[in-house]
Formats: C-alpha cells, sequence, structure tokens
C-alpha cells in the first residue's frame, strides 16, 4: 500500500508557525544558498526563498516535490535517504536545514550523511524534531497523552523521539560540531520542537 503525506496544496504544516522565527534567527541576514532534506510541498523553502534565500530541496514524497517545484522549478527532487549520497544531483551548499522531518525515519543517520556529503567544511546544519525532556515525558504520562502522541494511527507517523541530548550525540558521532539548541512552541520544558544546530567538522576533527 502507497503511503504519504497527501499534500494537496502549498499550506504550511502547523508546525511552521513555531519554527519559522528560530530558522530565519538562525540563518540572519547574509543571503545564503540552503538545502532543505524533508522539505514536503516547499512552504518553509519558499518562507525562505522569499528572505533571498537560494533553496533547494528533496523529499520521498513526489506529490510534496511537485507542489515545491511550483515555487522554484527543478529546484525540488524526490529523493529516498536509503539512496548513496554520491547518486544526489544537488551540491555546494552552506547550510542545510531539516525541519520535523528525522523522527520520521527509520535510519536517521542517513539524514546526517546526506547533510555531510553536500555541505563544506564549516558548513551550517539545522535540525528540529519533537522535543522529548524530563518534565514534558512526566506531564504526557500523568494526562495519559502517550498513545495521541506517538502518532500510531498515521502513516508515516513518528518512529524516533530525541532528547537533546541523543539527538546532540548522534549529531557528534556523525562529523558535526553542535554550537546550540533551544525549544520552539508552548512554555519552557513543554515545547512542542527544538531546533538543534552545528558545523561540519574539519577532516582534522578540530
Amino acid at each position: 500500500m502507497e503511503t504519504g503525506f497527501h499534500y494537496a496544496s502549498g499550506k504550511p504544516g502547523y508546525a511552521q508557525d513555531y519554527l519559522q522565527p528560530s530558522i530565519l534567527r538562525l540563518l540572519g541576514s547574509e543571503k545564503q544558498k540552503i538545502l532543505d532534506i524533508g522539505c514536503g510541498n516547499g512552504a518553509m523553502a519558499k518562507v525562505l526563498m522569499a528572505q533571498g534565500h537560494e533553496v533547494w530541496g528533496c523529499d520521498w514524497d513526489q506529490a510534496g516535490v511537485d507542489l515545491a517545484n511550483l515555487n522554484r522549478i527543478g529546484h525540488f527532487v524526490q529523493w529516498d535517504l536509503n539512496r548513496s549520497v554520491q547518486e544526489f544531483p544537488f551540491r555546494d551548499f552552506q547550510t542545510v536545514i531539516s525541519t520535523e522531518v528525522i523522527e520520521h525515519l527509520f535510519s536517521p543517520r542517513a539524514l546526517f550523511a546526506l547533510a555531510r556529503h553536500v555541505l563544506p567544511m564549516g558548513g551550517r546544519l539545522i535540525v528540529t524534531t519533537p522535543y522529548h525532556g524530563y518534565l514534558k515525558n512526566l506531564v504526557l504520562s500523568f494526562f495519559n497523552k502517550w498513545d495521541w502522541h506517538h502518532h500510531v494511527d498515521h502513516d508515516g507517523g513518528h518512529i524516533k523521539f530525541f532528547s537533546v541530548l541523543t539527538l546532540e550525540k548522534m549529531m557528534r558521532e556523525e562529523g558535526f560540531v553542535v554550537e546550540g539548541w533551544q525549544g520552539c512552541g508552548r512554555c519552557p520544558g513543554l515545547w512542542k520542537s527544538m531546533v538543534v544546530w552545528g558545523r561540519k567538522k574539519p577532516k582534522d576533527g578540530g
């Protein structure tokens, strides 16, 4: 059975409202060439392009890619992260972003492998994913919300659940120097998502 996110328009997802300010702040005023891994329908890319950035993207959902290409034809491709990064058609980016994608991946390290492949030494990676921490986990347990939170009835739903510690650890293991993180959406400790960012390590690891 074919599954997907069933994109019908270029309308932003619900998470974009609270993620967008952090992404824009981290990018700053300098115009950059950006790869959006898991670009979906291109809604985030459209916002970044309006800020003057040159944005390219990839996603496994062809319907989303088709919608994204309405904004910039040829800049978005259907891509399975399990493929060899050597086959990826785009290169030479200053920044890679991936918003609310890594929690959907059976092999999340593949996302970092593609980012490493297209970034120069010192190139920036910005990743967002739903936040998990002690207080939020306690509240989910207290209100018996874990079944709802796990999206068990949603094809293509969440299958990986990261804390700040585990996401930063994976980033370091996959060749990045972590520079910081912050929570987004809702109140401190109960954030909806987190943003973690860093840079590709030099070959000497310094």
